[in-house]
């Protein structure tokens, strides 16, 4: 499939490029030329559009290699994506913003490139299901820790269509979470495929995997209205989400009937309408898959499919309905009763007016209404399998055809049993069979989809603070120092990191650079911003005379753009009045309660004589974003007719 998807870009970029040629000519000649080659890539891309829709069809690769005896299933394939470096730029982003050295974090990277790798060819099994939920718990920390709205990192995320091959290159990673959620819910119906359906607890398992396919496909819609991606959208989602649920009844038909259907009327009623009710199921599936522009996307293989299993399993329900009415004769012993209530329950009207009660009671009126009904089975079943014969992929499953063949003998037999040459009479037509179950499938929001995990990134701090949307300066070394065994603030630490508070501004650390709501990095050379205060209490507790060190941050307008003063040595925050702890003057002949706090100018305003006095207070030189880099650009997308492929629909 990825070999497929390179080639189709390929040649998409091609016609890309032709249909602009075509369009800046004026020259007959070339245009003409250009017109021949377009012709030649559209036909390369159907070819490979078939042979794309040919791999969707390979079910039976998905299939249980024990089985010899049951439908195929569909399976849905997994979304393919490009590999992806993170390295260069999360290392920029993390010196950059978190004023941390990059390199330090290349272990962390590494790990998190290895998770998404393996995301790419996870194995079919719950373990796959755990890699892939993994990943997509990890995403919003990521985003958390690096995506901003106000700025682009330059990573391009690229998925390919499940069904058309049509690449989608992104910014955006809600695109990187979407499409790892789809792929859950696709790896979720390949595990459903391989169970062994010949066994009460494969069969379960079965319809667990698709019950949960359909809930992780159902939370998909949901959350993500506006995907780029064909096969992400709201009404391709619910056609899936339709498949999903009508395979996870087919599979529970198949778990009443595990054990055998006694050949008594009661029990034969209850599976005529466990049939029909997987009849209509796969039913609405087929309509779903007739409508545009599903229908133009779709494997024809599925929709073939979905028919077929229609016309199967009302055939299905038709005789049983037969055998009940021919194999059982009213007796003294019946409960006459129940079996009319529940013939009366088996359709919406019933067969020309007749009553229940007298076609219970008349041999006769239950040959005719039997055969009526062995009558549609048998036509259920021919057309069943002249559908079967129209698609190629289809009539490579020996086993469909079988099961398909052996229904339509068996019904055919015992209407062959009950027909008599002498009749003539014009026959009755056999109404619909009510569908009704015990047990219908639902969807199932599947707990692997939220994985508790830990950060690779949890040394940069906790994400409450130290996100890629908070700003603030850059860390600074305050030297505390006691004053009459005071250090001349109080901390506050919940949540962490801990926050400087009440700050006296005639305390030492005050005067050099600590500020009222300061949050402490470190302690010496202990990195606290995951501690308590009663553990930086204790760091601070053995403070001598000389003090220690300690690394503080600053929080800053994040609103507000970076902007460059030209007299200072370095940047501001942007913020109108921003005023160092250094330049407060203090009034020495009143007592501490009168002091008085006298503003001065703006350290933009201080000449560069002043930059290495109030240095501790600065940010670093941070560039200003919002005139020269082209962030406001559209990000660069691959050639597409899709009209999904816009990064402004998330």
């Amino acid at each position: 499939i990825a070999s497929l998807n390179q080639q189709i870009i390929r040649q998409m970029r091609m016609r890309a490029g032709a249909e602009n040629l075509l369009r800046a000519t004026s020259n007959n000649k070339v245009c003409d030329m250009v017109v021949l080659e377009l012709s030649y890539i559209n036909s390369n891309l159907q070819l490979l559009m078939e042979q794309l829709e040919g791999l969707n069809s390979s079910v039976e690769v998905y299939q249980n290699i024990q089985e010899t005896s049951s439908i195929p299933l569909i399976p849905l394939g997994l979304k393919e994506t490009k590999e992806m470096d993170f390295s260069v730029s999360f290392k920029d982003f993390i010196l950059e913003h978190y004023s941390e050295d990059g390199s330090s974090f290349e272990e962390e990277i590494a790990d998190l490139m290895d998770l998404r790798q393996a995301c790419r060819t996870p194995s079919r099994n719950d373990a796959g299901i755990e890699i892939l939920a993994k990943y997509f718990s990890h995403i919003p920390l990521l985003e958390s820790r690096f995506f901003s709205a106000t700025r682009q990192m330059g990573i391009f995320f690229t998925w390919y269509d499940s069904f058309t091959g049509v690449p989608v290159c992104q910014q955006n990673v809600s695109l990187e979470k979407a499409s790892i959620l789809f792929n859950i819910g696709a790896l979720y119906t390949q595990i459903g495929t391989r169970c062994n359906r010949q066994t009460g607890a494969g069969l379960q398992d079965a319809i667990t995997a698709f019950q949960k396919a359909a809930g992780v496909l159902h939370h998909l819609k949901e959350t993500f209205t506006h995907t780029p991606s064909y096969d992400m959208s709201p009404s391709m989602l619910s056609m899936l989400i339709k498949m999903m649920l009508a395979q996870a009844q087919e599979c529970l038909f198949e778990k009443i009937a595990l054990s055998g259907i006694r050949n008594e009327f009661f029990s034969l009623l209850k599976m005529a309408h466990e049939a029909a009710k997987v009849g209509d199921t796969y039913d609405q599936v087929h309509q779903s898959m007739s409508q545009t522009p599903i229908k133009d996307n779709v494997p024809f293989f599925w929709s073939t499919m979905a028919q077929v299993k229609t016309h199967h399993y009302r055939s299905l329900a038709h005789y049983f309905l037969a055998t009940a009415l021919l194999d059982h004769q009213l007796r003294p012993s019946d409960d006459e009763d129940q079996q009319e209530k529940a013939l009366s329950q088996a359709y919406d009207a019933m067969p020309d007016g007749r009553s229940p009660l007298d076609i219970l009671r008349k041999i006769e009126e239950r040959r005719q209404i039997g055969k009526a009904h062995l009558r549609r089975a048998v036509i259920g079943h021919e057309e069943g399998l002249r559908i079967h014969s129209l698609c190629r992929h289809l009539r490579k499953l020996d086993v469909l055809q079988a099961i398909l063949q052996a229904s339509h003998n068996r019904s055919l037999a015992k209407f062959n049993d009950n027909n008599r040459e002498d009749e003539f009479t014009d026959y009755l037509e056999a109404p619909d069979i009510i569908s009704k179950t015990e047990h219908k499938a639902e969807m199932e929001t599947p707990m692997s989809t939220k994985v508790k995990v830990t950060d690779f990134f949890r040394r940069l701090g906790p994400l409450s603070v130290f996100s890629a949307k908070q700003r603030w300066t850059a860390p600074r070394t305050v030297r505390l120092r006691l004053e009459d065994r005071d250090l001349g603030f109080t901390l506050r630490g919940d949540p962490v990191p801990v926050q400087v508070t009440s700050l006296d501004p005639l305390c030492p650390a005050a005067v050099d650079g600590l500020k009222e709501g300061d949050y402490i990095v470190a302690v010496g050379d202990a990195d606290c911003k995951w501690m308590v205060v009663s553990d930086v209490m204790r760091l601070l507790k053995d403070v001598d005379e000389d003090g220690i060190d300690i690394r503080v941050v600053s929080l800053m307008d994040s609103g507000l753009p970076m902007v460059r003063s030209a007299l200072c040595a370095t940047y501001c925050g942007g913020i109108s009045k921003t005023y160092s702890m250094i330049c407060l003057a203090f009034d020495d002949d009143k007592s501490p309660k009168g002091r008085k706090v006298t503003k001065k100018g703006s350290f933009l305003s201080w000449g560069v004589k002043n930059h290495l006095k109030s240095s501790s207070t600065l940010s670093l030189p941070t560039a200003d974003y919002s005139g020269t880099l082209p962030w406001n650009k559209p990000c660069p997308t691959f050639p597409s007719s899709s009209p999904y492929n816009d990064s402004a629909l998330y």
